[in-house]
């Protein structure tokens, strides 16, 4: 993923809502990584905070310092490793057609878990900022089908823990997640 849509008028720099859009990357990575490599998720926060706090901007061919949310970004990488089971059951219940968690693409999978946790536990972050984040980082690594699934399945999932910001957003009657 390019830092293209992350950085501040070319500062390198990152704003609040910027700098939870770079913890929800970082988190999405760490997971991936730990799927794939193993390791626990203390040792890679610990990783990730340490060396992998710069990407490279592909447009300008320049290293960029991810100020991200540091708290948000070992909060959800913890949190998922800690609730994987019960995240992986409400994902199970939310997707269609007989798809299940382990069927996904390891790193959709990661941003699902990371997602279903965010809208668990974070209520100081509207759900429909969630949903959007998720999506859009979603976007940035798949070309096909995915953005509506991440979308799909985590609005469906927000209609139920978060009921009344949901229903407040909802006044179309259309049900489209915005």
């Amino acid at each position: 993923m390019t830092a293209k849509n992350e950085v501040n008028s070319g500062k390198g720099r990152y704003s609040g809502a910027s700098a939870r859009g770079a913890a929800r990357l970082m988190a999405v990575q760490a997971l991936y990584q730990i799927e794939i490599r193993g390791g626990t998720a203390e040792s890679t926060v610990t990783e990730f905070l340490k060396h992998r706090t710069e990407m490279v901007d592909e447009e300008t061919d320049t290293k960029v310092r991810l100020e991200a949310d540091k708290a948000l970004f070992a909060d959800l990488v913890r949190g998922v490793d800690r609730e994987c089971e019960m995240i992986e059951s409400t994902l199970d219940g939310c997707l269609d057609g007989g798809t299940t968690t382990q069927r996904l693409e390891p790193l959709l999978r990661a941003i699902m878990k990371a997602g279903v946790f965010e809208l668990q536990t974070r209520s100081d972050i509207p759900a429909k900022v969630t949903i959007s984040e998720y999506v859009h980082l979603t976007d940035a690594f798949f070309d096909s089908r995915e953005p509506g699934l991440v979308n799909a399945v985590l609005d469906r999932l927000a209609r139920v823990l978060r009921e009344d910001e949901t229903s407040k957003r909802d006044t179309t009657g259309d049900g489209a997640a915005s």
